[in-house]
């Protein structure tokens, strides 16, 4: 039988927040370090998604430099009214314990692809914002609130709303505390539904890992009191181990014009059942509303399905993924497929000279660098693939270096790579750092032609690192990744450019990039 499979959006896509608007579907996730912030996914259907625009594309609208790892873009919430896209969502500065430095803006536009207004600062009392357009016309902001006095590890003290004046562009009123969260705690991400005569606020609980879950409350005014659903958790993971999608939870609900109900979710699906190498993910379920007025999974009880029932109204072709990417760089745009580390990409380090088919990078920091990386990367969306690409490199000295890296953050990485070595000259080797642990592997392999291949084979938690030099390819080292996995990313394919001596002095050029789902 036909069907929606879960996970709809593969790879690093998490936080998902859904919307109907003009008569289709959108999803926006999380992008936190990676730029272009916030990405926006469409669909004519609910079962067929495409990439559709980024939303934070220029300095003018963020800045994430410095930012830490795990920091920066989260929980995007995405609404309309008004003939307008209402976009809030926070940039993470610091999450050192006990406090989280957190900045909440709201950015507008006419056209899901902008432009977007400048950013509207809302607050910093807590993460995960989201707006609610109610029918007498109020806005209300929600948001966690995080407090530093409590001792635990996690802060959360639970969800407040405070209105929200559009044409004075701030927030009015006093706040109300309207959650304090149940036992699982870690209570966030509150998106605020009116469905009959009730207010229904979703939260996300139980952290965003095995415990993860969706937690409903109800009441018949916005500023409280709620009732508990009866039988939380209204979605989760958390009970049964032997499920594909692992960690559901963080979740935003939609209505079909046909009166359906699908709620996007968070996910993930470990390699090995252990190492959630791709990320979050996110996935769909089909639920309904109770007799006595809750929200329900359609196939019973809440654990998430892998195959979700098709909407009434869909008799089209169900697509086939498809995650295969080439570029080869005769374009004169970066592809929209490629992300930047806190930096967007701009002349001083990263030109397209497509009348040669060539990508041409200069070297700065270090990949363990929050300031100046000079790094794009694609995310991978498969348990196995293959990466490789063609590279012109001509490093003078061993602080100079580039080549092909698989990336989860700054202390998480296998790089292989091209450098100088003062009795072999050019060489290609492989570094990794396991949770800051760093190290150079031993295999040193001179390279003599101008152009080298280098390749990256990855079969779950397995990879495969070979160079071809001049025709002859040769096998350089197999590597256990699965410490890329974790935090809040996934991991990413890279191509990178390193001067530890002199940022911008030297410079690689990459004359294609390919990714094979194996």
């Amino acid at each position: 039988m036909k069907s929606i499979h879960n996970p709809i959006l593969e790879g690093f896509n998490p936080d998902p927040c859904i919307l109907k608007a003009k008569g289709i579907y959108y999803i926006v996730v999380s992008t936190f370090e990676w730029l272009p912030g916030i990405r926006v996914y469409e669909s004519n259907d609910l079962v067929n998604w495409n990439y559709c625009t980024s939303v934070l594309i220029n300095k003018e609208l963020v800045n994430l430099q410095g930012n830490p790892t795990g920091c920066s873009i989260w929980a995007p919430h995405i609404s309309y009214c008004e003939d307008t896209f209402y976009l809030v969502y926070t940039d993470v500065k610091s999450t050192k314990v006990p406090f989280k430095d957190v900045n909440n803006y709201l950015i507008t536009s006419k056209d899901i692809k902008g432009p977007w207004s400048n950013p509207i600062y809302l607050n910093s009392s807590g993460f995960d914002p989201s707006l609610f357009h109610d029918e007498n016309g109020e806005k209300w902001l929600a948001n966690e609130i995080w407090d530093y006095r409590l001792n635990t590890h996690n802060k959360s003290a639970g969800i407040i709303i405070q209105k929200f004046d559009y044409e004075k562009k701030e927030l009015i009123g006093k706040p109300y505390k309207i959650f304090d969260g149940t036992e699982y705690g870690k209570t966030e991400a509150p998106q605020i539904y009116k469905h009959k005569e009730y207010y229904y606020l979703l939260t996300a609980e139980g952290g965003t890992g095995e415990g993860h879950m969706v937690t409903v409350v109800r009441s018949k005014n916005i500023t409280g009191p709620y009732e508990l659903d009866p039988k939380n958790p209204m979605l989760t993971s958390r009970d049964n181990h032997n499920l594909y999608l692992k960690c559901a939870g963080h979740a935003s609900l939609v209505e079909t014009d046909e009166h359906e109900w699908y709620l996007a979710h968070l996910c993930t699906r470990p390699i090995m059942g252990k190492y959630p190498i791709l990320g979050r993910e996110t996935a769909l379920q089909k639920v309904i509303w109770s007799k006595d007025g809750w929200l329900r999974l359609i196939q019973g009880g809440h654990s998430p399905a892998t195959d979700v029932e098709l909407p009434k109204s869909f008799n089209g072709i169900i697509k086939k993924k498809d995650n295969k990417f080439f570029d080869d760089f005769d374009k004169k745009n970066l592809n929209s497929e490629w992300s930047t580390l806190r930096i967007f990409p701009n002349s001083s380090w990263l030109n397209k000279l497509s009348d040669k088919s060539i990508i041409r990078i200069t070297g700065a920091e270090s990949p363990q660098s929050t300031f100046d990386q000079h790094i794009i990367a694609i995310r991978q969306s498969d348990i196995n693939f293959s990466a490789e690409t063609v590279i012109t490199f001509n490093p003078t000295n061993h602080l100079q270096l580039a080549g092909m890296i698989l990336y989860l953050d700054t202390m998480n990485y296998i790089y292989l790579y091209l450098s100088y070595d003062e009795e072999k000259g050019i060489i290609v080797q492989v570094m990794k750092a396991v949770k800051d642990d760093f190290s150079i592997l031993p295999v040193k392999l001179p390279v003599t032609g101008k152009k080298v291949k280098l390749y990256i084979k990855v079969n779950g938690i397995n990879a495969q690192f070979s160079v071809e030099d001049q025709e002859t390819k040769e096998f350089l080292v197999k590597e256990d990744i699965s410490f890329l996995s974790g935090g809040y990313t996934g991991n990413f394919i890279g191509l990178a450019v390193n001067n530890l001596e002199k940022k911008n002095a030297c410079f690689a050029d990459f004359d294609n990039f390919k990714y094979q789902p194996e």
